[in-house]
């Protein structure tokens, strides 16, 4: 299937269709679910400011998100960038070369927009919950900046210039020693994990913070790398990793 084929089957979020089309992380749910009213209502004051949610039309994920580095909700810095936050192709969408066309979109849109270029999360080893960085090797992507923890700022520069992580986001510690998440709204995902954390917590007696990230201030002063989520326990930073099952954060808790 040729990019040509492609296009009508691509749609842009939008003021105007925001309520009425899915989100693509969580298609399936045929009812209110909260982590989609809250995605869109972060989605909603987002498209405003120059952020892109470009998705396929099928019942399968496939979609890319991405915003204007000045206004992203990452603790990264540099001058006249698109930072990628998100590229996800699964199901019954893997391929038919929409990963393709979506990072060529994504391209092609900095590059009209007269943007430096772009730039986006990775790590030395392949995490969970971050896009697939060896596809976006192929496309020039390289680290331009890394922290303690293993994380990778990667980046496809135009003219030569080179984003960075924050200073603040290599410090990796807080003064808390409990288990604390900072958190945002804008996987659909989060809603439930915190619930998920909050009754295993309460049931347990182990205490726990959860700092919601509801402001672009917040988020480029984190003490740490964040796409979306990070946790920290007895004061350092663990994983930015949604943790589906708990068997995960028991053994964090263990450590």
């Amino acid at each position: 299937m040729g990019n040509a084929d492609l296009k009508n089957e691509f749609v842009n979020l939008r003021p105007d269709n925001l309520l009425t089309e899915h989100v693509s992380c969580i298609i399936r749910s045929r009812k209110p679910h909260p982590g989609i009213e809250a995605k869109k209502r972060w989605l909603s004051e987002r498209l405003e400011e120059g952020h892109v949610f470009r998705k396929v039309d099928a019942k399968d994920p496939a979609f890319i998100e991405y915003a204007p580095l000045e206004t992203a909700w990452v603790p990264v810095t540099g001058d006249n960038y698109v930072y990628l936050y998100c590229l996800w192709v699964s199901g019954g969408c893997k391929g038919k070369g929409y990963a393709k066309s979506l990072m060529e979109y994504c391209i092609a849109d900095a590059k009209a927009k007269g943007k430096s270029g772009i730039c986006m999360l990775g790590a030395a080893k392949q995490k969970a919950w971050l896009s697939d960085q060896s596809f976006a090797k192929k496309y020039g992507f390289a680290p331009v900046d890394a922290t303690g923890s293993g994380y990778e700022l990667l980046a496809l520069s135009f003219d030569g210039t080179k984003p960075k992580f924050a200073p603040n986001a290599k410090r990796e510690t807080i003064g808390s020693q409990e288990l604390t998440i900072y958190y945002d709204s804008q996987c659909p995902f989060i809603q439930q994990n915190l619930e998920l954390i909050e009754r295993y917590c309460a049931a347990n007696e182990i205490p726990v913070s959860l700092v919601h990230v509801d402001s672009l201030r917040k988020a480029k002063e984190l003490p740490c790398v964040f796409n979306n989520w990070a946790l920290f326990y007895k004061g350092s930073f663990v994983t930015l990793n949604l943790l589906p099952d708990l068997e995960q954060l028991e053994r964090i808790l263990r450590k």
